[in-house]
Protein backbone atom coordinates (compact mmCIF):
# COMPACT_ATOMS: atom_id res chain seq x y z
CA UNK A 1 0.00 0.00 0.00
CA UNK A 2 1.65 3.30 -1.09
CA UNK A 3 2.75 5.63 1.70
CA UNK A 4 2.39 2.95 4.35
CA UNK A 5 4.46 3.37 7.53
CA UNK A 6 5.62 0.33 9.46
CA UNK A 7 7.82 -0.14 12.49
CA UNK A 8 11.00 -2.17 12.14
CA UNK A 9 12.30 -4.45 14.90
CA UNK A 10 14.63 -2.97 17.51
CA UNK A 11 18.03 -2.06 16.11
CA UNK A 12 17.48 -3.07 12.49
CA UNK A 13 19.85 -1.84 9.82
CA UNK A 14 23.34 -0.41 9.83
CA UNK A 15 25.00 1.96 7.40
CA UNK A 16 28.79 2.35 7.33
CA UNK A 17 30.31 5.35 5.55
CA UNK A 18 34.04 6.01 5.36
CA UNK A 19 35.66 8.87 3.49
CA UNK A 20 39.14 8.59 1.99
CA UNK A 21 41.21 11.52 0.69
CA UNK A 22 43.37 10.77 -2.39
CA UNK A 23 46.25 10.17 -2.72
CA UNK A 24 46.14 7.44 -0.06
CA UNK A 25 49.20 6.70 2.07
CA UNK A 26 50.68 3.33 1.22
CA UNK A 27 49.33 3.19 -2.34
CA UNK A 28 51.52 3.85 -5.40
CA UNK A 29 48.82 5.76 -7.30
CA UNK A 30 45.08 6.43 -7.53
CA UNK A 31 44.32 3.29 -9.61
CA UNK A 32 45.99 1.16 -6.90
CA UNK A 33 43.90 2.82 -4.18
CA UNK A 34 40.70 2.32 -6.20
CA UNK A 35 41.60 -1.34 -6.75
CA UNK A 36 42.13 -1.80 -3.00
CA UNK A 37 38.75 -0.19 -2.26
CA UNK A 38 37.00 -2.45 -4.79
CA UNK A 39 38.75 -5.50 -3.33
CA UNK A 40 37.66 -4.58 0.20
CA UNK A 41 34.08 -4.11 -0.96
CA UNK A 42 34.16 -7.54 -2.65
CA UNK A 43 35.45 -9.18 0.55
CA UNK A 44 32.83 -7.42 2.67
CA UNK A 45 30.14 -8.59 0.24
CA UNK A 46 31.00 -12.17 1.13
CA UNK A 47 30.37 -11.66 4.85
CA UNK A 48 27.11 -12.73 6.57
CA UNK A 49 24.72 -9.82 7.06
CA UNK A 50 26.15 -7.70 4.23
CA UNK A 51 23.34 -6.20 2.14
CA UNK A 52 24.95 -3.87 -0.42
CA UNK A 53 27.80 -1.45 -0.87
CA UNK A 54 29.09 1.45 -2.95
CA UNK A 55 32.41 2.99 -3.87
CA UNK A 56 31.77 6.57 -4.90
CA UNK A 57 33.81 9.62 -5.82
CA UNK A 58 32.73 13.17 -4.99
CA UNK A 59 31.56 14.99 -8.10
CA UNK A 60 32.81 18.36 -6.85
CA UNK A 61 35.99 17.01 -5.23
CA UNK A 62 37.53 14.15 -7.26
CA UNK A 63 40.14 13.49 -4.56
CA UNK A 64 37.43 12.41 -2.10
CA UNK A 65 36.20 8.80 -2.12
CA UNK A 66 33.34 7.34 -0.12
CA UNK A 67 33.04 3.67 0.71
CA UNK A 68 29.52 2.95 1.97
CA UNK A 69 28.03 -0.41 2.87
CA UNK A 70 24.78 -1.54 4.43
CA UNK A 71 24.43 -4.35 6.95
CA UNK A 72 21.46 -6.20 8.41
CA UNK A 73 22.61 -5.34 11.95
CA UNK A 74 25.54 -4.00 13.94
CA UNK A 75 26.63 -7.49 15.05
CA UNK A 76 27.10 -8.64 11.45
CA UNK A 77 29.23 -5.59 10.71
CA UNK A 78 31.41 -6.07 13.79
CA UNK A 79 31.88 -9.78 13.08
CA UNK A 80 32.83 -8.94 9.49
CA UNK A 81 35.59 -6.63 10.74
CA UNK A 82 36.95 -9.55 12.76
CA UNK A 83 37.17 -11.91 9.79
CA UNK A 84 40.64 -12.83 8.57
CA UNK A 85 39.90 -11.81 4.97
CA UNK A 86 38.79 -8.32 6.05
CA UNK A 87 41.78 -7.92 8.38
CA UNK A 88 44.06 -8.52 5.38
CA UNK A 89 42.56 -5.34 3.86
CA UNK A 90 43.27 -3.27 6.98
CA UNK A 91 45.81 -1.02 5.20
CA UNK A 92 42.98 0.46 3.12
CA UNK A 93 40.63 0.77 6.12
CA UNK A 94 43.32 2.76 7.96
CA UNK A 95 43.23 5.47 5.27
CA UNK A 96 39.72 6.56 6.31
CA UNK A 97 39.18 10.09 7.59
CA UNK A 98 39.04 9.93 11.40
CA UNK A 99 35.33 10.50 12.07
CA UNK A 100 32.21 8.55 12.97
CA UNK A 101 31.52 5.93 10.33
CA UNK A 102 28.86 3.53 11.65
CA UNK A 103 25.25 4.68 11.70
CA UNK A 104 22.06 2.94 12.77
CA UNK A 105 19.21 3.25 10.28
CA UNK A 106 16.25 5.04 11.87
CA UNK A 107 14.07 5.63 8.80
CA UNK A 108 14.05 3.82 5.49
CA UNK A 109 12.08 5.62 2.78
CA UNK A 110 11.19 4.39 -0.69
CA UNK A 111 8.74 6.03 -3.10
CA UNK A 112 6.06 3.64 -1.82
CA UNK A 113 6.80 3.07 1.87
CA UNK A 114 8.36 4.28 5.09
CA UNK A 115 9.93 1.99 7.68
CA UNK A 116 10.72 3.45 11.10
CA UNK A 117 13.15 1.72 13.47
CA UNK A 118 13.72 2.25 17.17
CA UNK A 119 17.20 3.35 18.16
CA UNK A 120 19.44 0.59 19.49
CA UNK A 121 21.58 3.08 21.45
CA UNK A 122 21.55 2.66 25.20
CA UNK A 123 20.24 5.52 27.31
CA UNK A 124 23.80 6.13 28.57
CA UNK A 125 25.42 6.02 25.11
CA UNK A 126 26.52 9.66 25.27
CA UNK A 127 27.92 9.43 28.79
CA UNK A 128 29.80 6.11 28.89
CA UNK A 129 33.03 5.87 26.95
CA UNK A 130 35.36 3.06 26.00
CA UNK A 131 36.85 1.40 29.04
CA UNK A 132 34.14 2.71 31.37
CA UNK A 133 31.52 0.56 33.07
CA UNK A 134 27.89 1.12 32.17
CA UNK A 135 26.53 -0.09 35.50
CA UNK A 136 25.74 2.40 38.28
CA UNK A 137 27.28 0.19 40.99
CA UNK A 138 30.80 0.01 39.48
CA UNK A 139 33.21 2.73 40.53
CA UNK A 140 36.12 3.87 38.33
CA UNK A 141 38.46 2.56 41.05
CA UNK A 142 37.40 -1.01 40.29
CA UNK A 143 39.39 -0.83 37.05
CA UNK A 144 42.52 0.91 38.26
Amino acid sequence: MPGRTTAAPYGEGMLVVTRHRLPLAGYVDVPAALAAARELLAVLAGQPGYLRGWLARAVDDPDLLVLAHEWSDVGSYRRALSSYEVKLRWPFLQTAVDEASAFEVLTLRTPDSVVEAASALGVDAATVGLGEAAAPHVSPGDFA
